[in-house]
């Protein structure tokens, strides 16, 4: 469990690794947005409030979870917790000024979000600002947003072939990321020291580079045996990851260096270095 700050006022959070999401109490939210004097007032707020949205038919209130996190009393007790998405809607409901910038966020990611269904255009632009605001390089910024086109025809030719869920896709990337960088997603990440950061948006130059062969090698691959079920599309996703493996192996044997790094946005500059001073790493090996 973590303490987050919110303009003075302790938040209790967990992360949870496996669903790679924060949870946040509550209680402690609630608190802070309505200026309670204590934890107890702040529950009792949260009763009321809890009591009315289940009232409205709120199934935000209703898949709510659980979890012990520590109490004023030293003990551990269950709290409820929301993750993101469950927050911001319990947010509107809260009459708060406090609040307000959050809603007002709301308000325009949703109007931009619009926007994009429009004019797909507006996306891209939209993500180089970012980046650009974020302090990314321009010369990396461009690496990214081909690499995002990449990803995007590789989900486009999945979702032909009958794969829909999140979840799914998530298994065929999986399996993608480990044929090239010898690296599950979630061991890729520990590398990077990252949490629920997006691991392409921390990847170097040549990370990316052989992060887009793999995907475009097995969206081609697929669309030219198209592929009935989901196994088969698995096997193709590792065929299409180990085509960049190779090249990685390649790299790495002529260079004496990993390609895979522990690199971050932390430091934007360096990524765009194309080969770092980084010892190979045992866990890059083929398996």
């Amino acid at each position: 469990m973590k303490i987050k700050v919110f303009q003075d006022n302790q938040i209790r959070t967990q992360w949870d690794a496996d669903k790679e999401e924060w949870y946040f109490s509550v209680v402690d939210v609630v608190g802070a947005l309505t200026d309670q004097p204590d934890r107890k007032h702040s529950s009792n707020y949260w009763k009321v409030l809890k009591h009315r949205l289940k009232k409205e038919g709120n199934e935000t209130v209703t898949n709510c979870n659980q979890l012990k996190m520590l109490s004023s009393d030293g003990k551990m007790h269950p709290t409820d917790v929301a993750d993101t998405k469950q927050l911001f809607r319990i947010i509107q409901s809260i009459p708060s000024s406090k609040a307000e910038p959050f809603k007002q966020w709301l308000a325009q990611v949703g109007a931009e979000r619009l926007d994009e269904i429009a004019d797909p255009e507006r996306a891209i632009m939209r993500g180089a600002d970012f980046y650009r605001a974020k302090g990314y390089s321009e010369g990396w910024i461009n690496q990214r947003l081909q690499s995002i086109e990449m990803r995007k025809e590789l989900t486009d030719e999945w979702k032909a072939r009958g794969i829909e869920h999140e979840r799914d896709y998530a298994i065929l990337t999986n399996e993608m990321t480990r044929a090239w960088s010898g690296l599950s997603v979630r061991d890729y990440k520990e590398i990077k020291g990252l949490k629920k950061e997006n691991l392409r948006d921390n990847m170097t130059n040549l990370e990316l580079v052989l992060n887009m062969l793999a995907e475009v090698t097995t969206t081609a691959i697929s669309r030219s045996r198209q592929p009935e079920t989901f196994e088969q599309s698995r096997s193709i996703a590792i065929e299409g990851g180990s085509v960049a493996g190779s090249a990685r192996q390649e790299i790495e044997q002529r260079t004496g260096q990993s390609v895979v790094s522990p690199l971050n946005a932390k430091d934007k500059q360096a990524l765009e270095i194309e080969h770092q001073e980084i010892p190979l790493l045992k866990s890059t090996n083929p398996e």
